[in-house]
């Protein structure tokens, strides 16, 4: 059964005018993101990612770009590859333009879709802040969420010998950790700041007792 209702898509397709049967696009993302080799960049994720945008009191800062650039930010996810968000911002794009969506609609997605590469925005962006800091909510769950996000991300790598991971992994969540603040919008910051710095914090321990 999957995660992602038709309703809220074929309500998104609406409420941007777009022409064409939403169901088409509904069902190739859902397939997209049910993809065997998906253990963490999954239906699960985007409809969490859902749940986080519909949960922050947002002011006029929820528009459609923002929803469809969730529904798009990981419709193309292969571990092996570095330009995932490309393709995804490339295949969002397409799917807008063939609907008939405005050149500025599909720019502004396409440049949310993309913000996500990197995870790196300043608050004066409050759209792709918010974009950005939703992706990110994975990181300030309870314990045993985040530890199962781990395990998720570890089985997405498993092609990736286990001393290289880890010290890559390590790397990866020192930066982030490392940020005077993870979460650049304010309530994500309020929610989340100090459950995510715990999580980093002890799994960064967990990875460097495994590499010494």
């Amino acid at each position: 059964m999957t995660l992602l209702p038709e309703e809220r898509w074929a309500k998104l397709w609406r409420a941007i005018g777009a022409a064409g049967d939403p169901l088409t696009w509904h069902e190739h993302l859902v397939a997209s993101y049910a993809e065997p080799h998906r253990s963490y960049h999954n239906q699960r994720h985007l409809a969490e990612c859902l749940h986080w945008l519909d949960a922050a009191p947002q002011v006029g800062e929820r528009s459609v770009a923002v929803e469809l650039a969730i529904w798009f930010h990981d419709a193309v996810y292969d571990p092996r590859a570095a330009d995932n968000e490309e393709r995804s911002a490339n295949l969002a794009a397409q799917c807008l333009t063939v609907a008939g969506i405005s050149d500025d609609v599909v720019g502004s997605v396409r440049k949310l879709v993309m913000v996500t590469k990197h995870h790196e925005i300043g608050k004066e962006d409050h759209a792709a802040a918010l974009i950005v800091d939703i992706d990110l909510c994975i990181l300030g769950q309870p314990a045993s969420r985040y530890s199962e996000y781990e395990e998720q991300v570890r089985q997405e790598y498993s092609w990736v010998p286990k001393l290289l991971f880890r010290k890559k992994r390590a790397e990866i969540l020192k930066q982030f950790l490392a940020r005077d603040r993870i979460y650049a919008t304010d309530w994500f910051q309020q929610q989340f700041e100090a459950q995510a710095r715990q999580n980093l914090e002890a799994a960064i321990k967990q990875l460097r007792r495994w590499f010494g």
